[in-house]
């Protein structure tokens, strides 16, 4: 696993071990990446369902201005760390060791971009979705999921397919 473009282009990351971990693709990454664009530029970003921290530093590389990395997986918290310090990135980060919904209660100003790689077949999309509608955490919430999942989206979400991947676009109306 790389950062695809801008200021680490090209550097590796860690990746989380284990059967049930599954990283976001470089494909999708790019795609995800390219379709939000110079949004990023100066954004405020939170990676929810962080793994290895891939898509936050990703952002960060493209110009966003910090990123808060959630995770409440021990093993993934000690690659988020690694991958952070080798990029030398701590300053723009910050790394959340807690569960993804507990987090969301205490946000109280919402960011500009939410990226959400929750597991897949658990619930977290669906939950992620009705607490998005209820209570939005960002201006723009970006959800990778099957494109076999029945997610219940809000009125002018936009969804784009890469493969069995689906790339969820929510965002709060203006």
């Amino acid at each position: 696993m790389r950062i695809i473009a801008g200021r680490w282009r090209g550097h590796r990351l860690k990746a989380v071990r284990g059967r049930s971990v599954r990283p976001t693709t470089d494909r999708v990454r790019e795609a995800w990446m390219s379709a939000i664009g110079d949004r990023l530029r100066g954004a405020r970003v939170l990676d929810l369902f962080a793994g290895s921290g891939a898509l936050g530093l990703e952002a960060l590389s493209r110009g966003a201005e910090s990123v808060v990395l959630v995770e409440r997986s021990r093993g993934a918290l000690r690659v988020i760390e690694a991958n952070v310090d080798q990029l030398g990135a701590r300053d723009e980060t910050r790394i959340v060791a807690d569960d993804v919904f507990r987090f969301l209660k205490r946000v109280e100003e919402p960011y500009d971009i939410a990226l959400a790689d929750p597991p897949y077949g658990d619930g977290s999309a669906s939950r992620l979705v009705e607490r998005f509608v209820e209570a939005p955490f960002a201006h723009e919430l970006w959800l990778e999921h099957p494109v076999r999942e029945e997610l219940q989206l809000p009125p002018g979400a936009k969804t784009r397919r890469y493969g069995d991947t689906a790339l969820s676009r929510l965002q709060v109306d203006e």
